[in-house]
């Protein structure tokens, strides 16, 4: 019981990591509003839920919709303790030189300005409160190059230093404000991507289990709501402002390759010699 007596809003929730992390929230005692555009998945996964869970239609392009999930959370169950600006796309793809202007906007309406819009509207109760937790998701390619299409890594980068700034001004109501960057997991989004079937969630586990720097231990969607449990959670209480990856270690240099230099030679040193 981790979140018991909080409530959460996420968006994006009738699929992948918001569902995941639906299930998670109310399994830890949370209450949640689930918003999506998937407007029948999104309502069986509440219906799932029971009490705990209430579903509203959410577009987070629109920032109406945002609004009302928020209000949603508190008219129905009196506060807002976790906003998961959760929702996304894999967006433009391409080369720079030919990609199409109305699909870079359509895609940084979703990645970036839906996750300001959800900062915007949790800040707006959660600073009277004097409490909260704002929780966005960025990736590794917020934080290397070439791990993804230009817009999506443009807009994760830009993820990252929304959550900072945005940490930097609400710390002092008590709100910490993070985000989660993980590779890519066994999600439809990817499942999409990497056979073309958004419902082949067993071949992607397959696939990135071989190419895993923890040999054979694929990235899940529970490893992105487990991170997003402990942000939401009294447990991260000193934490804000940071970005949590959930990686395999591949943003540091672990990959399925050999370790550079891992077996013992004699001691490098000036003018070709060795040893000491």
């Amino acid at each position: 019981m981790r979140l018991e007596g909080k409530v959460a809003a996420i968006t994006g929730a009738a699929s992948g990591f918001g569902a995941c992390a639906a299930r998670r929230f109310v399994a830890e005692g949370a209450k949640v509003i689930l918003g999506d555009i998937q407007e029948d998945a999104g309502a069986a996964i509440a219906d799932e839920l029971g009490d705990a869970a209430i579903f509203a239609p959410c577009n987070v392009t629109d920032e109406s919709h945002i609004e009302n999930l928020v209000d949603t959370a508190v008219n129905e169950f009196g506060r807002l303790d976790i906003m998961f600006n959760n929702a996304g796309i894999v967006g433009a793809v391409g080369p720079i030189a030919t990609t199409p202007a109305d699909e870079w906007k359509f895609t940084v309406d979703i990645l970036l300005n839906g996750v300001f819009y959800g900062c915007k509207h949790a800040a707006r109760v959660m600073t009277p409160q004097g409490s909260g937790a704002i929780i966005s998701m960025a990736s590794t390619a917020g934080i290397q190059g070439g791990l993804g299409p230009h817009c999506y890594t443009a807009c994760k980068h830009a993820v990252v230093g929304l959550t900072k700034g945005v940490a930097a001004e609400l710390c002092q109501y008590n709100i910490r404000v993070n985000c989660i960057a993980p590779a890519g997991m066994a999600t439809a989004m990817v499942a999409n991507v990497s056979t073309g079937d958004h419902t082949n969630i067993e071949e992607t586990k397959k696939i990135l289990a071989q190419n895993s720097p923890l040999k054979g231990r694929p990235g899940l969607a529970e490893d992105v709501a487990n991170a997003a449990l402990w942000l939401g959670s009294d447990e991260s209480g000193y934490t804000t402002g940071h970005c949590l990856t959930t990686d395999a270690g591949t943003t540091t240099g672990a990959s399925t390759n050999p370790v550079a230099f891992a077996e013992y030679q004699p001691l490098f040193r000036e003018a070709g010699k060795h040893g000491l």
